[in-house]
């Protein structure tokens, strides 16, 4: 086990200890916001498969809940927004990469838009008011952000953040930023997958089985049971 991974598993510890003193304070943690869908989308249409870039915080999470989401056919951890000798998980752990924990999710624009993502983004994915942490994650590396691939995406997420803070949907103005994609990287194969492969873990039964379960609870025309995965796990079809 890398040293890396310590950090993130002890404050997953002592996040599941709080929950046991207070499961009260605990769900709060991870309650969705209830927002509006954006004003302006990219209207559905059958096209070719297109990509998202997002970030908040640990890619696990994030990962996770767009794997369950309908029309999405790919979704992978990785990094954005640093150079490609700074892309693995040593270096963005460090904070000074430049990089963020990102997922990169490919979906079908007939049967998902892009502002729909971003609705699912800022609902239930992360809480989109915290700079630079998730939950018991800090650094710059858990920053909010949006990587648009094309004008069009850009336009959408700058006017729907606008939106939203207009609206007061949060208590507190968003963090989120949004950042030029120069490229990304997809993560070591042992991040992908990490929800279905590590399902009892403390950390993610803490801090991402919940985003799930908000997903299911709200989104529930969005929401597919079986999650589509980066590689196939033995044993199931």
């Amino acid at each position: 086990m890398s040293t890396t991974h310590l950090p993130r598993r002890f404050c997953a510890m002592l996040a599941a200890a709080c929950g046991l003193l207070g499961s009260a304070s605990a769900h709060a943690a991870e309650s969705a916001a209830i927002i509006p869908p954006p004003a302006l989308d990219q209207p559905a249409h059958a096209s070719m498969p297109q990509k998202a870039v997002l970030a908040g915080g640990c890619f696990w999470g994030v990962q996770a809940v767009f794997q369950h989401v309908k029309g999405v056919t790919r979704a992978v951890s990785g990094y954005a927004g640093g150079q490609a000798d700074t892309a693995n998980y040593d270096a963005v752990s460090s904070g000074r990469s430049g990089h963020a924990e990102a997922v990169e999710i490919t979906y079908d624009p007939a049967q998902v838009s892009y502002g729909q993502l971003l609705q699912i983004y800022f609902s239930v994915a992360h809480d989109p008011t915290q700079l630079n942490r998730q939950g018991p994650d800090s650094g710059p590396q858990y920053r909010s952000a949006v990587f648009p691939a094309n004008d069009d995406q850009r336009e959408v997420a700058k006017a729907y953040i606008a939106q939203l803070n207009k609206a007061g949907a949060y208590s507190r103005p968003l963090a989120t930023a949004i950042e030029p994609l120069r490229a990304f990287y997809p993560a070591e194969d042992y991040h992908q997958d990490y929800l279905v492969r590590h399902p009892y873990s403390m950390y993610i039964m803490v801090n991402d089985i919940p985003k799930i379960e908000n997903l299911a609870r709200m989104f529930p025309d969005r929401y597919r049971d079986k999650p589509v995965l980066v590689a196939p796990q033995p044993g199931k079809s």
